[in-house]
């Protein structure tokens, strides 16, 4: 495995809404020594907050994963809630049974986190967004002097070509489009890792088989997850298995020579109309416009698998079941 840019950790503070995908972002995040996870906040997208924050605590728990988990926002800034049961099931993370939660949430909310530990920082931050990014827009709102202490803005997210929650609109952008204009209007660098990439890596047969002969708990937390997912995936899309999206955003952080990514222009569709939440990117720069995010176009799914299961193999059999 080709793990360059892993010589210094990189600080980061995940947003997110697990979700089977998440699942698999978090296992990185919290073994892989070139991350620093500093905190998680939970928002809802996947399923209610009340259930995003139960599985986060319920992964934090079984990986062993000692830092502030917080709850953040139930709602989008402006449209009705946006969840997804056809998906993720009806706990948001069907497929395993975990023991009751030990761990308790952080005391503050998701925006007062956020806000603190960006400011109270000597380097700058990454956030990494796997869910609406209702959280962070709200951070950035309340407090805009943040701005300075991140580092850029890691996001799951928006497609160049087609949507998976309507044609034109990805789910995590589709869930609050008016906060993930906020974001992508903000000036910090942006990095989208959207369904353009992520539909390579989709956890097939092989890759299960692949996972299962690690033998430890996490490689059956894996499998259990991904079969779970993989049959609402058929069930939903008739597609053969799940893409799974998330964890590319901190596998790249990881290893950024993984994607590779192309600086365009883009505008959130804010119309209400039928593309609504969907991100028009000009990647041929017809239109000549500032050119403030970068999009991944390419990820080398092979390296991306070796990552995945040298992470899993790192975890021993001490998880905290």
């Amino acid at each position: 495995m080709n793990e360059r840019g892993s010589e210094m950790k990189k600080k980061i503070i995940l947003d997110c809404d697990p979700g089977h995908d998440d699942a698999i972002a978090i296992m990185l995040a919290g073994k892989h020594p070139a991350i620093d996870l500093m905190g998680i906040t939970v928002v809802s997208g996947n399923q209610t907050l009340e259930k995003t924050g139960k599985n986060t605590r319920h992964l934090a728990e079984f990986f062993g994963i000692n830092v502030p988990i917080s709850l953040g926002s139930r709602l989008p800034l402006v449209k009705p809630i946006q969840i997804c049961p056809d998906i993720h099931g009806d706990s948001g993370l069907d497929g395993y049974e975990f023991p009751p939660i030990k761990i308790p949430y952080h005391h503050q909310r998701a925006t007062d986190y956020i806000i603190d530990t960006l400011l109270a920082s000597d380097e700058k931050i990454v956030i990494v967004t796997t869910g609406p990014m209702t959280n962070l827009a709200l951070a950035m709102r309340i407090e805009p002097r943040i701005l300075e202490h991140i580092e850029k803005v890691v996001v799951m997210g928006g497609s160049i070509a087609h949507g998976n929650v309507t044609p034109a609109a990805e789910f995590n952008i589709y869930a609050d489009p008016e906060a993930a204009h906020i974001v992508f209007t903000s000036g910090v660098p942006i990095v989208m890792i959207g369904l353009d990439v992520t539909r390579q890596v989709m956890v097939l047969p092989p890759v299960i088989h692949r996972i299962k002969k690690i033998n430890n708990p996490v490689a059956d937390l894996f499998v259990k997850l991904m079969n779970a997912f993989n049959q609402n995936q058929r069930n939903v899309f008739g597609i053969p298995a799940g893409p799974l999206h998330d964890p590319v955003t901190i596998a790249y952080l990881i290893d950024p020579t993984l994607v590779t990514l192309k600086r365009v222009s883009c505008h959130i569709d804010l119309s209400h109309g039928v593309s609504y939440g969907r991100t028009n990117i000009d990647q041929y720069n017809y239109l000549k416009l500032p050119q403030t995010i970068e999009v991944a176009v390419a990820i080398d799914v092979d390296r991306f698998w070796n990552l995945i299961e040298s992470v899993i193999k790192m975890y021993s059999n001490g998880t905290q079941q």
